[in-house]
C-alpha cells in the first residue's frame, strides 16, 4: 500500500510512518540502515528501483529527497510505501519545493531510523565534497557516481581532492569483478610484473582508477589506451615470464589469457546500479583501498593533467 501526503510536514510524515509501522508489526525495528537518495524527478524512478533491489539484501528505510522547482513556494509532497509494497523496507519519497531543497537535511533528520547508520547516495551528479554537503554530513558512508557527470574524469578528480573517510564512488565499485579476477590470476605463479596497460573507452573514470590502483599496488608504469568500449575492455599485465590479459569486448564475457595455459572464458558482465549499490551497503566502514587508489590517482593527474 502507498500513502500520499500532499503539502505535508515532517511531523505528519513521522506520525504516518509510526502508524504504518504499528499496522505491520514492527517495521523499522528490522531496518539495518537508512539509505538516503538525493536526486531529481528524472532520475528518481530508476534510483528507487535500484535501492529496492539492493534492499532485498540490506533491509533499509529508503528516503528519496527529490528536489523540484526551486522558485516555488516551500512545500513537501510525501509518498510512503509500506514494507512489502516494493521491498522489505519502508520507502519515503519526498518532493521538496522551493527553498526546502536547499535545507533537505532539516527535513531528513526526523525521518532517520534511530541508532541505525546512514548512507547517502547521489545517483546523478553529486557534490564535489560529499562530506561537506548538508545531507552528506549526516551519513557514515557517501556514495557518488562520477560516470553520470558531464565530465566524468574531471568530476572524479575534483571529488578525490576533497576525499573524506566514508566517501566512495560507483566508478570504483564497478571494478570489483576485474580486481578480483586479477588477484586470482596473480595468486598463481605468474612471474614479476614489469608494466601494465589498461584499455577502455575515452573519458571512462573507472579505467583511470584501475590504472591508479595497479600503479599503487604493483609500483610499475601503467599505460592507458583508448578503445571503442563498452566501458573497460582490457587489462594487460606484462611479466618477466609473459603476459596476463583479461579482455572483454562485449560487456558480458571476458577471456583470461595466461602464458603457457589455455584461455579461460569468464562471466564479467557490466554491473548495474543495484548490484554496485548492494556491494557498497555491505560495508559501513571507510574503504581504505579506494582511499589509497583515489589519492594515488589525484597525485598522478595533478602533475600530468587529466587523461582522455
Amino acid at each position: 500500500m502507498t500513502l500520499y501526503l500532499p503539502h505535508t510536514t515532517t511531523s505528519q510524515i513521522t506520525e504516518a510512518l509510526m502508524s504504518e509501522r504499528l499496522s505491520v508489526g514492527g517495521g523499522a525495528m528490522n531496518m539495518v540502515l537508512t539509505l538516503v537518495i538525493v536526486t531529481d524527478e528524472a532520475d528518481h524512478y530508476d534510483a528507487v528501483r535500484a535501492a529496492t533491489e539492493a534492499g532485498r539484501e540490506h533491509p533499509s528505510r529508503v528516503v528519496a529527497l527529490i528536489r523540484r522547482d526551486p522558485e516555488a513556494e516551500p512545500a513537501i509532497d510525501a509518498e510512503i510505501r509500506r514494507p512489502g509494497t516494493s521491498g522489505p523496507g519502508e520507502a519515503v519519497l519526498l518532493r521538496l519545493y522551493g527553498q526546502l531543497g536547499e535545507h533537505a537535511d532539516s527535513v531528513l533528520t526526523p525521518l532517520l531510523v534511530p541508532d541505525a547508520p546512514v548512507v547517502t547516495w547521489w545517483p546523478g551528479v553529486g557534490p564535489a565534497d560529499p562530506a561537506a554537503d548538508p545531507v552528506g554530513r549526516l551519513a557514515q558512508r557517501r556514495i557518488t557516481d562520477a560516470l553520470r557527470a558531464r565530465n566524468p574524469l574531471g568530476d572524479l578528480v575534483e571529488r578525490v581532492s576533497h576525499y573524506s573517510p566514508g566517501d566512495t564512488d560507483l566508478t570504483w565499485t564497478r571494478l570489483t569483478p576485474w580486481r578480483s579476477l586479477l588477484a586470482s590470476a596473480m595468486d598463481q605463479p605468474s612471474g614479476w610484473v614489469t608494466s601494465a596497460r589498461v584499455t577502455a573507452e575515452s573519458h571512462y573514470p573507472s579505467a583511470e582508477l584501475m590504472a591508479a590502483w595497479l600503479t599503487d599496488r604493483l609500483e610499475v608504469p601503467v599505460e592507458r589506451d583508448v578503445s571503442n568500449g563498452p566501458g573497460l575492455t582490457e587489462v594487460r599485465l606484462t611479466t618477466d615470464q609473459g603476459d596476463i590479459v583479461i579482455s572483454r569486448v562485449d560487456g558480458q564475457v571476458a577471456t583470461l589469457s595466461r602464458f603457457g595455459q589455455p584461455d579461460q572464458t569468464v562471466a564479467l558482465a557490466r554491473r548495474n546500479a543495484s548490484g554496485a549499490l548492494a556491494e557498497e551497503l555491505r560495508r559501513l566502514d571507510p574503504d581504505e583501498i579506494y582511499e589509497s587508489a583515489a589519492h594515488h590517482l589525484g597525485s598522478l593527474l595533478s602533475g600530468s593533467g587529466a587523461r582522455g
